[in-house]
């Protein structure tokens, strides 16, 4: 039987272990080396960051070594911390969302990232400038065509196995495949190819609440050495690699990248999360011609058949209050109802409850509902409308804000289908506080589908073959 990923790790961390224990630099000396850290970065030409498992911890996911780490319970036959936040409902960390400012202020060239969780595309890292070494749980991938899937739910699988969905390219249609690698699986060329080659770049190469442990992409950092680059280590824990870097900081990475940011005068600006969800309104005369028969249904926005996790439940009203209202509590969220043809134009109103770890309760969607004409087709540059719903978002200091990305209309049957962002969390990252619209960590049930390669599902956004490094929802 295929081993998960955690276990995976585990088994290569067997080989090797540098002792657990955290070590904290005194505040003085901490300062200092922020300082010298500082100035490292303000001078390079080519910088490098490569990440572990420690810039997650604040954002509620566990990491393997420390004392409250994966393993470590593991070994000490500690049962997996109580939690209350589910996976895919992690947001970044102040780390993350600082790298991003880096990247955009072009101090910052490549990230590598020994995570599976997905938060540096999800921060908002461009796909052109990431490696993944170790693959994506939300990520999933056409073989044939190179095209990518970046959910907004976990992938069933580990192992590079195929998945239930398919490509949506029209010349492909061939099964997805997970991207998570396990334990016998070797580094993707694709992503380790690049990693090599802005490690052998780079004039310094930050690594970043790593143990720097598992082989090889624990060597990568020490390429950039001999073109003359400086490695520098930010982790709570000896690392293999103290020895030959230039400078060892010996706290936590978001007080480290925190201080960074001061020092160069960059605000880090907060995260807003974007969803997607589908309205999919279907009508039919009956054969009387006398009534409409239709169905309303609230569907994942790339596959019809997944759940969408962050709906718990659907109340659906409407303009005329002599229909009956409804409650959608379970997945499939559909509604049937049957409606004189006569009747006027009316609006569907629903409130859209979300799941926990949602920053806020619900969202109203407005549906207008016209039997007797139709609606033309419209797209909207996603971009724009995410821009348009971040700014909202901030401004107003909530989410629950929605916009139409796009809608079709259909002759058979006759359906209009509307795809639409909704604003599920807003984070703010100030001064040395974290705010956000919706707190928890990591839950129970995911840390041990994490431990045993088990996940969930919901909709996403894929990569094209020609972008495949761009992160595009």
């Amino acid at each position: 039987m295929s081993l998960g990923y955690a276990e995976k790790l585990s088994y290569i961390e067997d080989v090797g272990n540098v002792g657990m224990t955290e070590i904290y630099d005194p505040p003085h000396i901490l300062q200092e080396k922020i300082e010298r850290l500082t100035m490292i970065i303000r001078k390079s030409k080519h910088l490098v960051v490569f990440t572990g498992a420690g810039i997650s911890t604040s954002c509620g996911i566990p990491d393997f070594r420390g004392p409250s780490g994966i393993w470590t319970l593991q070994r000490g036959g500690n049962a997996l911390p109580e939690a209350s936040l589910p996976f895919h409902r992690a947001m970044p960390s102040r780390t993350h969302m600082a790298l991003v400012e880096l990247e955009r202020a072009g101090i910052l060239k490549f990230v590598i990232s020994q995570n599976i969780d997905g938060l540096h595309l999800r921060s908002g890292i461009p796909r052109e400038k990431l490696s993944e070494l170790h693959g994506n749980s939300f990520m999933e991938k056409c073989t044939s065509c190179g095209i990518e899937y970046f959910r907004d739910f976990e992938i069933e699988s580990v192992g590079l196995k195929e998945t239930p969905r398919r490509c949506s390219n029209a010349d492909c249609d061939v099964k997805l495949k997970d991207t998570v690698l396990d334990w016998e699986d070797a580094l993707p060329f694709e992503e380790m190819n690049p990693a090599e080659v802005h490690c052998e770049k780079a004039d310094v190469v930050l690594c970043l609440g790593t143990s720097l442990q598992i082989t090889p992409a624990c060597n990568l950092p020490l390429k950039c050495l001999s073109g003359g680059g400086k490695v520098v280590i930010v982790n709570l824990q000896k690392t293999p690699k103290d020895k030959k870097a230039n400078l060892v900081i010996h706290g936590y990475v978001d007080k480290v990248i925190g201080g960074v940011m001061d020092l160069l005068n960059l605000r880090i600006r907060p995260f807003v999360r974007i969803d997607l969800l589908q309205t999919i309104f279907t009508q039919a005369m009956s054969l009387d011609q006398r009534y409409v028969n239709w169905t309303l249904r609230i569907a994942s926005a790339h596959d019809k058949r997944a759940l969408i996790p962050f709906i718990k439940s659907v109340e659906v009203s409407f303009s005329d209050h002599t229909m009956k209202e409804a409650v959608l509590d379970k997945h499939p969220f559909q509604l049937k109802r049957r409606t004189v043809w006569k009747t006027e134009p009316f609006d569907v109103i629903l409130k859209v409850n979300f799941s926990e770890g949602c920053g806020c309760t619900c969202s109203r969607i407005k549906i207008p509902i016209d039997f007797h004409s139709s609606r033309d087709d419209l797209t909207r540059d996603k971009d724009h409308v995410f821009g348009k719903l971040k700014s909202k978002a901030i401004k107003s200091s909530s989410c629950g804000q929605s916009a139409v990305i796009d809608r079709k209309m259909i002759t058979s049957p006759k359906s209009e289908v509307i795809i639409r962002a909704v604003v599920t969390n807003v984070r703010w990252y100030d001064e040395m506080t974290v705010k956000t619209s919706g707190a928890g960590s990591l839950s129970k049930c995911s840390l041990k589908r994490r431990k045993e390669g088990k996940n969930e599902t919901e909709a996403g956004r894929k990569l094209p073959k020609g972008q495949r490094r761009h992160n595009k929802i």
